[in-house]
């Protein structure tokens, strides 16, 4: 399978960026956020959707990168910054216009967590680095005890 590579520069074209990261992992470790430089980049393991087969039990995931570009601030909802190895659960990547093409990027996780992203316009980048991973399912609630509210 080729490795997927998405630009999203508006709702639509997000939307399908969204689909692809649901149940995605991110470690807090893996969030760079460059405010200089109005750029956020997460390295996260996405679930590989279209490899997945019902009747079996493995789970492939490909090591990815997502790229939000003219990002003016990063806010974060029960995501503690100082826990490096805490994994997060992506559930959705939403946007809401604000003052066009300006608005706001959500990152909605598991357990209420949420990073608010206020943009100048929609500009994303989803793209596979590397060979997809296989292992057992897993339920979130294993790994979501993790996340820790960072009193924000």
């Amino acid at each position: 399978m080729e490795p997927l590579k998405f630009v999203a520069f508006d709702p639509d074209d997000l939307e399908v960026v969204s689909t692809h990261l649901q149940d995605a992992e991110i470690k807090i470790a893996d969030v760079h956020w460059r405010p200089r430089e109005k750029r956020l980049v997460l390295g996260l393991d996405r679930f590989d959707w279209l490899a997945w087969n019902a009747t079996s039990p493995d789970i492939r995931r490909h090591r990815a990168a997502l790229r939000f570009e003219r990002v003016l601030s990063c806010k974060c909802k029960q995501v503690a910054p100082g826990g490096k190895d805490t994994v997060l659960h992506l559930l959705a990547v939403e946007f809401e216009a604000t003052d066009a093409p300006a608005g706001v990027v959500t990152l909605v996780f598991s357990r209420g967590a949420a990073m608010r992203l206020s943009v100048e316009c929609l500009e994303v980048e989803l793209v596979d680095l590397g060979a997809d991973t296989t292992r057992a399912a897993e339920a979130h609630a294993d790994s979501d005890a993790n996340v820790r509210s960072a009193g924000r």
